[in-house]
């Protein structure tokens, strides 16, 4: 049973880490819910390398052309710079705040379901009145623009927030169209959790026992799997459909948490 809730949790992980819904609440949640035990979030860093590891496969060949281009091409070398100025402002949050954030913000379920209906608002409001976009191709956003979607990103630290949610909220805030906005967000996704992985890593090195090795491992397979699955589709549904959808379900899942809370069952 302990290798079937590795294997749910991981593809909870991962079918959520793209979506503008929140990973790491669902996480924590789910793990309180069936009672898993994660001795210092050792299971949580791990599986989210398998988030990771998807996305860089599914844009592998756009890596390697920058890679390569890094020295020749300017629309290379101004796309790496795009990225790192839109990641700087969640590393200096991070740095920060991160200690205050996991050991108070991420003990409260309240927080995850506040965070939820107030995401879900945002989402909406965002939806019906965005500033007209100009961007189509998440390549071409201008650095200025990146970096406020990094700005915007640094809302992620608290749990409910969803990092996807706050990059794509920002990018349609800085005129981007859906699809464009959820892209940047792939890609932004790259170097930041790449880093939020060697910090939290580093950080449960202790508590990453041998003996849990095969449910680490299965964790982090399933939610590579279903990391890779979601991503394309997920593109194709929100530039036909947007994000009131993803909205109504943060809504809903901030009700339902509070109705779990007030029974006790949280």
């Amino acid at each position: 049973m302990i290798y079937l809730t590795a294997a749910l949790l991981g593809i909870l992980q991962d079918l959520t880490e793209f979506l503008p819904v929140s990973s790491t609440a669902h996480l924590i949640i789910g793990e309180r819910l069936v009672h898993f035990s994660d001795p210092g979030g050792a299971f949580t860093v791990m599986i989210q390398l398998g988030s990771v590891l998807a996305v860089m496969w599914l844009y592998r060949e756009k890596i390697a052309n920058v890679i390569r281009g890094l020295g020749s091409d300017a629309d290379a070398r101004r796309f790496a710079l795009m990225l790192i100025v839109a990641f700087i402002p969640a590393v200096i949050a991070g740095a920060l705040l991160s200690k205050f954030i996991k050991s108070v913000l991420y003990e409260s379920p309240r927080v995850f379901a506040v965070a939820f209906i107030a995401g879900g608002i945002v989402m909406l409001l965002v939806e019906k009145f965005r500033p007209v976009p100009d961007i189509e191709n998440a390549e071409h956003t201008p650095v200025a623009r990146a970096f406020g979607i990094g700005c915007c990103q640094m809302l992620a630290l608290i749990p409910g927030v969803s990092r996807s949610g706050a990059t794509i909220v920002g990018g349609m805030l800085m005129r981007l169209d859906r699809a464009a906005a959820a892209e940047f967000s792939f890609f932004l996704a790259m170097p930041t959790m790449a880093a939020a992985f060697v910090k939290s890593a580093w950080d449960v090195r202790h508590d990453l026992a041998p003996e849990r090795g095969i449910e680490i491992a299965i964790g982090f397979v399933m939610a590579f799997i279903a990391s890779a699955v979601v991503v394309r589709p997920f593109l194709r549904f929100v530039a036909r459909s947007g994000f009131a959808p993803f909205a109504w379900y943060r809504i809903l899942a901030g009700l339902a948490v509070l109705g779990l809370l007030a029974i006790g069952k949280l």
